[in-house]
């Protein structure tokens, strides 16, 4: 039986996250506009890093509102595992753009470090009030997020919240080296401030785009179950190895937050078609009360 809440069936539950997504993904578009006309007016790499790493989370967080419209409308009737693998696929296609952006902003800022310019004030005027409400925009959406994913969890409000929580940081760290900047203009060395910043931000980058390619792939194919729950569903078989005549194996799959499990089962011909039934129900709500966000079905089979 699938779970509503965890899957967020239901359109009059997701609406108010669809809202949320767009409240967000417009909130960037705001503050990305001035941020790029920064980055053009004062060459700063820390305003350049943060574009495209502002432009990478929107990037995410459009095929994050994408899968919500598609099951909002319904669409995740169209499939029997829910739309986990596309999901998956997405989180690599943003982890893979976030890597060549990474390439491309490594060049600039590494030529910054050789050649660094004097800190220019209007990178202050436009970044300090910006990053202010930046911060406090992102904060918002994190707390909201955060505290929504513990009432409703789903890999979606996961990632946005982990996504704000980052950008957050980052829009405070921007606004640390700007203060920085400003208050030791005078000395030589702070021309090396917005470069190591970048550098910096290339990390988040870098830790972001490994983050999102490595927790999807094993999803998208079909990784096995990890060791300690095979164990626990043996033992769940092992206990009850009466039950049963014979054991055929199990197979498994994940799709978003979701665990399909199915088990393999032969059962003696004269045993009572109610008995069968009873023990696979008990089988299923046992593992599925161990095994978080897990869907099992047992299956009859022959060897």
């Amino acid at each position: 039986m699938t779970d509503a809440k965890t899957d967020g069936a239901t359109p009059a539950a997701e609406e108010p996250l669809q809202k949320l997504v767009m409240t967000g993904l417009f909130m960037d578009c705001l503050i990305l506009i001035p941020e790029t006309i920064a980055v053009i007016v004062t060459g700063s790499a820390t305003f350049l890093a943060d574009v495209i790493k502002v432009g990478n989370e929107m990037l995410a967080t459009v095929f994050a509102l994408l899968i919500i419209r598609r099951v909002t409308r319904g669409g995740k009737f169209s499939y029997d595992y829910g739309m986990g693998k596309f999901e998956s696929l997405t989180r690599i296609i943003t982890g893979a753009v976030m890597f060549v952006s990474l390439c491309i902003l490594l060049v600039f800022t590494t030529m910054r470090l050789l050649h660094p310019e004097p800190f220019d004030m209007t990178a202050a005027i436009i970044g300090i009030p910006l990053m202010l409400i930046a911060a406090t925009a992102d904060s918002y959406h994190w707390r909201t997020y955060y505290r929504r994913a513990q009432r409703e969890p789903s890999p979606i409000i996961e990632a946005q919240w982990r996504l704000r929580r980052a950008k957050t940081f980052s829009d405070l760290l921007i606004l640390f080296a700007l203060i920085v900047s400003v208050v030791f203009a005078p000395y030589h060395w702070a021309e090396y401030i917005d470069p190591i910043v970048s550098f910096i931000i290339i990390g988040f980058l870098l830790l972001a785009g490994y983050r999102e390619i490595s927790s999807s792939l094993p999803d998208l194919f079909d990784k096995t179950l990890e060791e300690e729950l095979q164990i626990l569903i043996l033992r769940e078989l092992a206990g009850s190895f009466d039950q049963y005549h014979e054991f055929h194996g199990v197979r498994s799959r994940r799709s978003g937050r979701r665990v399909y499990i199915e088990i393999f089962l032969g059962f003696d011909p004269d045993q009572r078609a109610g008995e069968i039934h009873e023990f696979a129900a008990s089988l299923k709500e046992s593992l599925e009360s161990q095994i978080p966000h897990s869907v099992v079905s047992v299956v009859l089979s022959r060897g």
